[in-house]
């Protein structure tokens, strides 16, 4: 309670501090849940791209359309084994040294060599012609140019890694540079005015990192927060009802889902996966805590994602008698008290999930009573969201609640891969393999036609859908709170930037 209310005065005292500046019209005060704790891409990547301070060789429009970045073109050789992008000329980083071909290829190395998205790319080697960067591959990836849209690709300048290779500032190329940064939860940028694109308009823009959405709403109720993000549901309606707030709800391709180890000894069958999927009422979430009923998770892919999303799927449903028949199936015999045992073992499981999108706690809380009523006992840990990778890579997570982007990069395969392809991710599969999808990822990362693609991707959607590795519960509405005479901002579906430098301030 001591620590929830100290970040409370902690983050109304430094956004309060910027309201004199904001009056000028140069400034924008930006409130999300999510913390910035290192240099690193790897880490804090989405921040600085979110925040206009670092770029990738590859961009994204609004609409998912791959558009050039600090790379003017690229393309592919005839085999599809070779990639060559031409890099943009007369880019300043914001230190001023120039951007290179050589800079770039070293700092796309240090990135592929860092556990990520692009190490799902079949690369062999990264060098230099020129002025082009040329990528060699093992085997066709027709998917590349859009994992380089990713924001753990974002190009940085020698001067932010020291002699043993570590991250030790975020010096881009973006209209905006870092100002001053205070990890994890603060960071301040200004206008780069050497930027080779659309100057900003805004002078200066303050990032803080509020986890509680309480928070965060009251921000912006005050008008302390310009832009605040994730609002939880009785925030977001009532800031609905303000004439000083414009709150909205985009519908994006995240998704609410559970992560099961399907290592464990309860979760390896297929049908134990389906048991607990069958006892959740998604629709009862999705109409009690996000209070968006719409959103009710039918199948993993949302909508959104048309071209992996599969109408002729069954839904996922609750049917908590067809639920108990199953796990009786597999031996599970109820107690006493009707939590469900076998060979001596009761059937109980940890739940990790974290508080920085407002729902997730609420939604534990009702898959716990849920899961309590097939005979699971089911114990909910709230901590920091690390604490799913730690546990994913060191095989002791159980069962995880979270909210993952299939829109991280514009061609959802490059997350896809990531999550379900050999090995899993620590935001995806956890000890679940199959071949057939494997084989099936790798035959649509190899082209981008859509048609030759379909039958792979419905293959993969299906047995998804069936052996449910992950759990989806309700796809997710984006909320965002924006104050009134603040013009230009367009919501990102893809959650790749804040798009700052089309952002500027009504006259008065």
């Amino acid at each position: 309670m001591l620590k929830a209310i100290a970040m409370t005065l902690i983050a109304t005292s430094v956004l309060t501090s910027q309201t004199s500046i904001a009056a000028d019209k140069t400034h924008l005060n930006i409130s999300s849940p999510w913390e910035i704790t290192s240099y690193e891409p790897a880490v804090s990547g989405f921040a600085f791209s979110r925040l206009g301070v670092m770029e990738t060789l590859v961009d994204a429009n609004v609409d998912g359309v791959l558009v050039p970045g600090l790379a003017t073109e690229w393309q592919m050789s005839e085999d599809g084994l070779t990639w060559r992008f031409s890099m943009r000329e007369g880019v300043n980083f914001h230190d001023d040294s120039l951007l290179t071909a050589e800079i770039t290829a070293e700092a796309l190395q240090r990135i592929f060599d860092t556990p990520g998205i692009l190490q799902k790319a079949p690369i062999t080697t990264i060098e230099v012609d020129q002025n082009d960067v040329i990528i060699a591959l093992d085997r066709p990836f027709a998917a590349l140019p859009a994992l380089l849209t990713h924001s753990t690709t974002v190009i940085a300048a020698p001067a932010s890694i020291d002699k043993d290779g570590s991250q030790i500032a975020a010096i881009g190329t973006g209209p905006f540079a870092v100002d001053t940064f205070t990890p994890p939860q603060s960071v301040d940028v200004k206008r780069f005015a050497n930027y080779w694109g659309d100057k900003a308009k805004l002078e200066t823009v303050s990032y803080l990192a509020a986890g509680r959405a309480e928070t965060r709403a009251l921000l912006a109720e005050s008008g302390d927060a310009d832009l605040v993000f994730s609002l939880d549901p009785s925030g977001y309606a009532r800031l609905t009802e303000l004439d000083s707030t414009d709150a909205r709800a985009v519908p994006i391709p995240r998704v609410v889902t559970l992560k099961l180890n399907a290592g464990h000894k309860f979760l390896e069958n297929p049908r134990a996966r389906r048991a607990l999927s069958l006892a959740i009422d998604r629709l009862g979430i999705a109409t009690a805590i996000t209070r968006f009923p719409e959103v009710t998770a039918s199948q993993l892919f949302p909508p959104a994602l048309d071209q992996w999303h599969n109408d002729k799927l069954e839904p996922l449903s609750q049917d908590i008698e067809a639920a108990k028949a199953l796990l009786a199936e597999l031996g599970w015999v109820a107690g006493d008290d009707g939590i469900l045992s076998r060979d001596g073992e009761r059937f109980s499981l940890l739940l990790r999930t974290f508080p920085d999108r407002p729902e997730l706690p609420l939604i534990a809380a009702a898959v716990q009573a849920q899961w309590r009523a097939i005979g699971v006992e089911l114990e909910v840990s709230v901590s920091n969201f690390s604490e799913i990778p730690v546990g994913h890579q060191d095989g002791s997570l159980h069962v995880a609640l979270y909210a993952r982007n299939y829109g991280l990069t514009p061609d959802p395969i490059g997350t896809v891969l990531q999550d379900f392809g050999p090995g899993g991710g620590d935001w995806g599969a956890m000890n679940w393999e199959n071949a057939e999808v494997a084989q099936a990822l790798e035959n649509i990362a190899a082209t981008s036609n859509p048609e030759a693609r379909s039958a792979d991707i419905a293959t993969v959607v299906k047995t998804l859908h069936d052996e449910l590795p992950l759990i989806p519960i309700v796809w997710y509405q984006h909320t965002v709170s924006v104050a009134k005479g603040l013009q230009g901002y367009v919501i990102d579906p893809l959650e790749r930037k804040y798009r700052l430098n089309n952002i500027s301030w009504a006259a008065e």
